[in-house]
């Protein structure tokens, strides 16, 4: 079993399925000779010859074209955004078709596609390429959105959303594509899809995150309980639909909880969490629900993008709000 990186985990998906599934096949702007911007694809094209992995233009419009044709025919085709400030000109392939295919033809047809886009902030990049706008596409009916969180849950995650039968939107948080290794057998086996993982069981309070920010949320669940605080840890891996039995139930237990997120506050999945929380699970709060974000503006440049992000000590401070709370 190899200790392998989340990019290093999202190859080995990808070759899996293009070995036991001739109708996969990649796509995207140098993701064949080149490996792809993140390497992602790397030695993809050499292995399984340049009918299965496809370098296109620079247009991504067509790239979505494409692969809502090819899905619509049977095909399983992923391509690739090289960044979530990209996708824009995906979203009317995405939305007015592979999101209504299935509804259009009354389940007369599918459209098993998967968009891969790195998304998120933190490695300095400059203006549109730092984005976390997935609120914008977990809004719309008839799409799936995943988002992994480690190396294992990128593997698993990524074999679910291209054996499903119908659009994925999966989102790779690129400040983590290198930051820690994980035994990952490359047997596979999914993670299931709709369900929100629990990383970390306590009785105190409920931190719910997803992708890049359960790195320092599960940091602070550390110190929490260094500080005698049981902290338990929610990776929402699935944003849509999403899952809010589980969260719920959590709510149930612990009386309190802080939602974290890279994204802006406004209209974001952390409002939608927050918003069923308070529709569901009133009665079980302690305290009110709060939000550690970003913030409502365009993503700032370079040296101002760690003061966007939201950091350990934010959600420390937050947590430490609600357990004030009796």
């Amino acid at each position: 079993m190899a200790k392998i990186t989340l990019v290093e985990a999202v190859t080995m998906a990808l070759a899996h399925e293009l070995k036991h599934d001739n109708s996969v096949v990649v796509l995207g702007e140098d993701v064949g000779i080149n490996g792809g911007v993140f390497r992602a694809t790397n030695g993809l094209a050499q292995k399984f010859g340049e009918n299965r992995v496809i370098d296109t233009p620079l247009a991504e419009a067509m790239i979505a074209g494409l692969t809502v044709g090819m899905a619509a025919q049977g095909m399983k085709p992923i391509a690739e955004a090289q960044f979530m400030g990209f996708i824009y000109p995906m979203v009317e392939q995405i939305i007015c078709h592979a999101a209504r295919l299935r509804n259009r033809t009354r389940g007369r047809m599918s459209c098993p596609l998967v968009i891969r886009a790195p998304y998120g902030g933190g490695i300095h990049a400059p203006e549109h390429h730092s984005e976390s706008t997935e609120a914008m596409f977990a809004h719309m009916p008839g799409i799936r959105v995943v988002i992994p969180s480690s190396p294992s849950r990128a593997y698993g995650l990524l074999l679910a959303a291209i054996r499903n039968p119908d659009p994925v939107l999966f989102l790779e948080p690129k400040r983590v594509y290198h930051l820690n290794k994980e035994e990952v057998a490359d047997d596979g086996e999914e993670y299931p899809l709709d369900m929100c993982l629990i990383s970390r069981e306590g009785t105190d309070v409920t931190l719910v995150s997803w992708g890049a920010m359960m790195k320092e949320t599960l940091e602070a669940a550390d110190i929490l309980q260094q500080q005698g605080v049981s902290a338990e840890v929610i990776d929402v891996a699935t944003i849509s639909p999403l899952d809010m039995d589980t969260i719920n139930e959590s709510v149930a237990k612990t009386g309190r909880c802080v939602i974290v997120q890279e994204a802006a506050k406004h209209c974001s999945v952390g409002s939608e969490i927050a918003a069923n929380l308070a529709d569901q699970g009133l009665y079980n709060l302690y305290a009110p629900v709060k939000r550690v974000s970003g913030y409502d503006v365009i993503m700032p440049l370079f040296k101002m993008e760690k003061k966007y992000m939201p950091t350990t000590d934010r959600i420390l401070k937050t947590v430490n709000e609600v357990m004030e709370v009796s």
